[in-house]
């Protein structure tokens, strides 16, 4: 079902937006449309770039008081795909472009997204699986008897040295 959803949305689409931008250029002239599709593609890419910096700098900020940032890295998810659609010729692909880049509409679509997949792990319908060979300091596998074992204990260095003589 995927499939077919994604097939659709990749043919018609750029069929939809081709047509709009001749319909353009018969109204407005082939050189105003391309001006235009251009003046989107810059500005949309400078205004993506100063909303991915506040993102980046709220995530820093969050992860440095060791908070998770899973909003914020879902907004700067949106901000990339809507600076990639202002990049992408076409009018659609503009509009929904800044759409994803104002904050007051891309809160609105987080806010979807995290509702939607929140109700997709509550009924079962999507599920997840972790894989992980992370072990904390300290952690020993079973039948180690190295429970005093320096190397995790982040207070103890260890070093080679050599002595020298002071003459």
């Amino acid at each position: 079902m995927m499939f077919v959803r994604l097939l659709l949305l990749f043919t018609i689409v750029p069929v939809v937006e081709l047509y709009i931008l001749i319909k353009a250029g018969q109204a407005i002239g082939t050189m105003n449309t391309v001006a235009l599709v251009i003046l989107t593609g810059i500005v949309g890419a400078s205004f993506a770039k100063s909303q991915g910096a506040q993102i980046i700098s709220k995530i820093r900020t969050q992860l440095s008081q060791g908070q998770l940032p899973g909003r914020d890295l879902l907004q700067g998810a949106m901000i990339l795909a809507g600076g990639i659609l202002l990049v992408t010729p076409g009018f659609i692909t503009d509009l929904v472009g800044l759409s994803l880049l104002f904050p007051l509409t891309r809160k609105l679509y987080t806010d979807l997204t995290l509702d939607y997949f929140k109700k997709k792990f509550e009924t079962g319908q999507w599920k997840y699986s972790v894989y992980s060979n992370y072990r904390w300091p300290g952690d020993n596998e079973p039948g180690d008897s190295s429970d005093n074992n320096d190397e995790d204990d982040p207070d103890v260095y260890q070093a080679d040295y050599e002595e020298i003589d002071k003459q």
